[in-house]
């Protein structure tokens, strides 16, 4: 019996030994605007989730313009809108995450088969990449192999709406590219053409994209919808309105959009709005939208009714910097990271759980053309 003890007395130990070694790494991935020609652009950094205090583990050189990435679901590769604001078609690159040591090696690079990829995603099979052309005004679908590499596109649709801004909304702008919870549609927020366009995806299919039944969702004129997020409960989505500074929520259920309010954003009223990312906090209590402009450069916070999805102005914390083109809030829930691309610095703050508000950590990266933050975490020993 007391041998039996000690043996299970001992086993306990090791097991408690073992998850004691399993550490997390959040690992930051920033991506940044080179001035239209082959330079340092992206950048990892390793976060510390309990201080936010940031280390750098790599770059990549020699690379055009790599202004939006994303992490595919697996957290094995990382996938960059490289030669963007170039007058030529731009390109989609991958990547492989040596997740640890934070370093990055180049896979492989195909045609976006349009101007100005703004946008990608990857759907939860990890097989398909989509992105949208910003300035092409269209939206491409590109298959992934097994070791992350990436296929010519399979699938282009091209946009030739416009809106009533005849500066801004002269034809198609599509600037993101979203899948719904269950990743069975991708909705395409079209900021030339005041829509909010929706696709039926079919995984099992190379051209993966149909159009659905009412395939859009007409927003108010002028207001240029730009970046998109679902709820984590996936019953709510919402909308960061660039040109109206406003932010769009709506009910949601298998492909369809109810609107159930529009909220303006900045902390005042100004003769024209750039409002750019939106993002929701890990537990679905707070979202958040980044408003950029000289006179403003504040993320508004607002609290989200739990009931009907409806949002509340709780405040708003200036970026520390000039045109917060895009954010991110860690896995933790502790920390929001804001990418200010005229100032060209990151800057970490506090996040307060129950209010929502954030305070500056005195965290502050220096990143020229800082314009895009993924984050992911990952499991080490």
């Amino acid at each position: 019996m007391i041998r039996r003890i000690t043996i299970a007395f001992i086993c306990t130990l090791l097991l408690q030994t073992a998850v004691a070694q399993v550490k997390n790494k959040t690992l930051l991935f920033i991506g940044s605007f080179t001035g239209g020609k082959p330079d340092t652009g992206i950048y990892v950094y390793e976060l510390n989730t309990s201080t936010g205090k940031l280390t750098h583990r790599s770059t990549v050189e020699k690379i055009t313009n790599p202004s939006y990435l994303t992490v595919s679901p697996n957290g094995r590769f990382l996938y960059a809108c490289t030669d963007t604001k170039l007058p030529h078609n731009g390109s989609i690159t991958a990547f492989s995450i040596d997740s640890i040591n934070g370093k990055l090696s180049f896979i492989n690079k195909q045609s976006s088969g349009g101007e100005n990829p703004v946008y990608i995603t990857v759907h939860k099979n990890n097989r398909f990449v989509a992105a949208g052309n910003y300035t092409g005004g269209s939206v491409v679908v590109l298959t992934a192999n097994s070791d992350g590499s990436i296929n010519p596109f399979s699938q282009l649709i091209q946009f030739s709406d416009s809106g009533i801004n005849k500066v801004r909304q002269e034809k198609a702008h599509i600037h993101s590219t979203v899948f719904s919870p269950g990743n069975d549609f991708l909705f395409l927020p079209d900021l030339g053409a005041d829509k909010i366009r929706v696709f039926r995806f079919n995984a099992k299919h190379v051209k993966p994209l149909t159009a659905f039944t009412n395939y859009f969702v007409t927003t108010t004129p002028g207001s240029g919808p730009r970046h998109f997020t679902f709820h984590p409960n996936g019953k709510f989505a919402y909308c960061i309105e660039e040109l109206g500074g406003t932010v769009a929520a709506y009910r949601y259920r298998n492909g369809k959009l109810d609107s159930i309010q529009r909220i303006f954003s900045y902390s005042k009223k100004l003769e024209a709005y750039t409002s750019a990312d939106i993002h929701i906090s890990p537990d679905g209590l707070f979202l958040y939208a980044s408003n950029r402009g000289t006179e403003e450069n504040t993320i508004s916070i607002f609290s989200i009714d739990q009931t009907n999805g409806k949002l509340a102005l709780v405040g708003h914390q200036k970026t520390d910097g000039d045109h917060p083109r895009n954010f991110c809030i860690d896995p933790t829930g502790n920390f929001l990271l804001v990418a200010n691309q005229f100032t060209g610095n990151v800057v970490v703050f506090k996040r307060d759980a129950f209010t929502g508000l954030l305070t500056k950590t005195g965290t502050e990266l220096n990143i020229p053309g800082a314009s895009c933050l993924q984050i992911r975490t990952y499991k080490t020993r």
